[in-house]
């Protein structure tokens, strides 16, 4: 775009450079090439998953075309926003990692008891699996860590979706 090019000539250089775009969309590059609507079918491109960020392009696209205004300034914005999404994206997935990490050392803990038990020479799978206390404290731990698990996936699954 800075050098001059048309925003539909500068696309399909952007796709045929990157390869990524050529793949995925046919139809947004057949509209570039054709004249068709290119606002149109990046905001349909823009459904998939993980291209998100063409329904921005497709603003700025249209903005451009109807109104005149720079393309090439409203798409650095638009990669600045990207980039600053993708690095709290990021940031939040280091953070979540140490509730993931404490999550599965917490669903080991029972696994390492039994470890303990055996090391010090009581036989605690005796006592769990043939006792009916035994039996029915396996199933209660083993529900009571399947929610647990549950509930620490839900809670990250959470945090993910509203960032």
């Amino acid at each position: 775009m800075r050098a001059g090019r048309q925003p539909g000539e500068a696309l399909l250089r952007a796709a045929r450079d990157c390869g990524g775009l050529a793949d995925a969309q046919p139809t947004v590059l057949a509209a570039a090439r054709f004249g068709g609507d290119v606002p149109e079918a990046l905001a349909t491109a823009a459904r998939q998953p993980g291209a998100e960020g063409l329904r921005g392009l497709a603003a700025c696209w249209r903005v451009a075309v109807d109104q005149g205004a720079g393309l090439a300034a409203g798409l650095d914005r638009l990669a600045a926003a990207l980039r600053a999404e993708r690095d709290q994206r990021s940031d939040l997935r280091a953070q979540l990692a140490g509730a993931r990490a404490t999550a599965v050392l917490l669903a080991g803990l029972p696994a390492l008891g039994l470890l303990i038990g055996t090391a010090l020479g009581a036989d605690p799978l005796q006592v769990l699996l043939h006792t009916t206390a035994g039996l029915g404290c396996l199933v209660a731990g083993g529900v009571l860590e399947g929610l647990g698990l549950w509930w620490v996936q839900r809670i990250v699954r959470g945090a993910e979706e509203a960032a």
